[in-house]
Formats: structure tokens, sequence, C-alpha cells
């Protein structure tokens, strides 16, 4: 397994833009000592964009300690964090640039077996990091790596010592980003809108929200790309807004469909628990309950799953556009969760959900019902 490693970082600009520096450490996540120091001037530059360069410095320094590693990443940049993550957009050019430097190495780590963690921590809490981003300021140069120096006083001739066991790093074989469609009228008045029902369009609103989608899209991916739809019009027509963005044609896949609803299919729950009380309730936990006409949890779990072996297969970044329950049948199927505890998940209307499949058949769950395209 990859070290635990944590990098604290930070930037700062005397004038913004002006005199800028930064600043990062490598620590230890295991007994916090100090691996690694960085520090720079940049010239004139904005707070912003010394933030980036410090981070950038900072994930250099630990994949130069392991490749593969394990990192937290901590800074009281709440912009570079969440950009980072992928919560926030990133309209700036000089920090789509630098995001999309900083995402290389994320890339290259994961790939490795490793992870990233992203956490903001007030300032009060950076200080190790404040400081080096001010020696930065100061036109100082630091590069200290503590790792090497320690392995440097390790007198035992290198013939002597015993190897450790081998372990493969775990490499990322496909991306798996769900995509849910835009609203439609169904949407907004609460109405079941499943598999073999009505079919509604996006409503105007449902088409922006499939285009802000695309864009977020067009920003977090990067290398070979494929996007997957559903065969209902609304999720074809998602699947259609991202596609165009990432330059692809989207394919079909009807077992990425919604839940079939059967009579329900067209009712607001209102009228659900009206002409048939107590089964809403019951739809919700049992795995085995049928709606006259419609599925089970348990039939659509079998055709998602099968879908998603067939999107895991094509390798890359994969884009599904897809359904709620879709969604969920994914999740519950990941994380052993029973069907009740399931619908606890949110999964709201144009939302992004990252599952990271790895080379052994492992996979991580990246992030669920990430919104903040819509922001």
């Amino acid at each position: 397994m990859g070290r635990s490693l944590i990098i604290e970082a930070d930037g700062g600009s005397r004038g913004n833009p002006g005199v800028a520096g930064y600043g990062a450490l490598v620590r230890d996540a295991q007994d916090r000592s100090l691996l690694a120091e960085r520090a720079a001037p940049l010239g004139k530059a904005s707070n912003n964009v010394a933030e980036y360069q410090g981070l950038i410095a900072g994930l250099h320094a630990a994949e130069a300690i392991d490749p593969g590693a394990d990192i937290v990443v901590r800074m009281d940049s709440r912009l570079v964090v969440e950009q980072m993550a992928g919560r926030w957009k990133i309209k700036h050019e000089d920090m789509r640039r630098l995001a999309g430097e900083a995402q290389d190495i994320v890339r290259r780590l994961r790939a490795a077996g490793g992870s990233i963690e992203w956490t903001w921590i007030p300032r009060a809490q950076n200080k190790a990091a404040d400081k080096l981003s001010n020696d930065g300021m100061d036109g100082k140069d630091v590069e200290r790596d503590l790792w090497r120096e320690a392995s440097d006083d390790d007198d035992t001739p290198a013939s002597t010592q015993e190897p450790g066991p081998s372990v493969p790093k775990r490499t990322v074989q496909t991306r798996l980003i769900l995509l849910r469609h835009g609203v439609t009228d169904f949407t907004v008045g609460h109405r079941l809108d499943g598999r073999g029902g009505a079919d509604p369009q996006l409503n105007a609103t449902g088409v922006t929200q499939a285009d802000q989608a695309g864009a977020a899209l067009g920003e977090l991916v990067t290398g070979p790309v494929a996007v997957v739809t559903s065969s209902l019009a609304r999720a074809r027509q998602t699947g259609a807004a991202a596609a165009r963005v990432l330059g692809v044609v989207p394919s079909v896949d009807e077992d990425w469909d919604e839940q079939a609803f059967g009579v329900w299919d067209g009712l607001s729950y209102a009228e659900i628990g009206e002409r048939y009380p107590g089964d809403p309730a019951r739809m919700r936990v049992e795995e085995d309950f049928r709606v006259d006409g419609g599925e089970s949890h348990l039939e659509l779990s079998t055709r998602v799953d099968a879908a998603r072996e067939r999107a895991v297969a094509l390798g890359g970044t994969v884009v599904v556009a897809t359904h709620r329950l879709p969604i969920l049948a994914v999740l519950r199927s990941l994380l052993g969760l029973s069907f009740g505890h399931a619908w606890l998940l949110a999964a709201d209307p144009a939302s992004l959900t990252q599952i990271d499949v790895y080379a052994d058949g492992s996979a991580s769950v990246a992030y669920t019902n990430d919104t903040h395209h819509l922001r």
C-alpha cells in the first residue's frame, strides 16, 4: 500500500496582484513528521494564482515521496479546495490552467493507486504553509527533502537490506460519471415518469441544467471519453448536451432506463398515497415489491448491474446520462446498502456522481450528487 501523506499549502500576494510567493509542505499522516518543504517567489501575481502554485508544489513533492500515496490536501483557500474537488466552477483562465496542471498530477497519483482528499482548514491551522509563503514573498527559495536526508543517513548497505513485499498499485480502469437528467414538467410536478410511461422531454429549465452539466463535464473530463444514455427522451437530451461539449457521439443503452412504475406512472406522490395506501412505503424498503405493470427493485438492479459492467468495459471516462433510481441502484450495489437505506441517498436533477473502477475490479465512490454547476 502507498504511504499516507498530508499536504499543507498556501500562497499570498502583497497587493493582490502584487509581490507574490507560495509555500507548501508534506507531512507523514501517521506521525505528522515533516518530510518536505517548498517556497518560492512568483513576481507579480494574485493571491489565488499563488495558492494554486503552492498546491502544485506540494503535489509534486508528495509525488516524489510516493507516486501512489493516499493524500489529504489541507488549505485555507476555500476557492482552491472547492474548485479542485469539482464543486465550484473555474472561470479565470490563469486558474483554469493551473488547476489543469494540478489535476494532471492528481490523475497520475490516482493511476498509480493513490487517492486525494480535499480539506478546507481555517488560516490559523495553516501557519506553517503561511510562513513558507511569506518566505516566498520575501524572495526566498526553499526546497528541503527531509525524507531523502533521512534515507541518506541510513548507513545500512543496500545489499543487506531486506526487500519489502511487492504490493501492486491499483490502476483506475474506468472513471464512471453518472449524470442524472435535467427536470421535466413531470419532475417539477412530482409525478412518476418511469420506463414505459409518458416519456416527457426536458422543459426549459431542464435544457439549461443539461447545458450547465455539459459545461461542468467539459472542465472536468480529460482523455478518452464516451457518453452513454438511457433510451428515455430526457436522458438522451441531457446526454446529448454533454456529448456536444466533449466532442463525442452518444450511444444508447436502455438498461440505464428509469424503473418501470406500471399503473403508477404519471401519478403524483399524493395521488399514489391516496389510491394505494401503504404501498409507497413498501416500495422504498421491499426489494421484490412490484407495482402492477412495473418492475421490482431487484429487476431494476439486475439490468443496471449489467449496464454498469458494459460501461466499465469501455475504459477511460464514461459519462452515463440516466435517472435517479438507476443511480441509487449502482450506489446500493457498490456500498452494500439495503434498499431502504439506498433510498435516503440524494441524486438531484443534473447532478454528477463519480465512481472510479480499478483494474483489479474494486471501486471507490469519489463523490455523489454534485450540483455545483447549477448554482
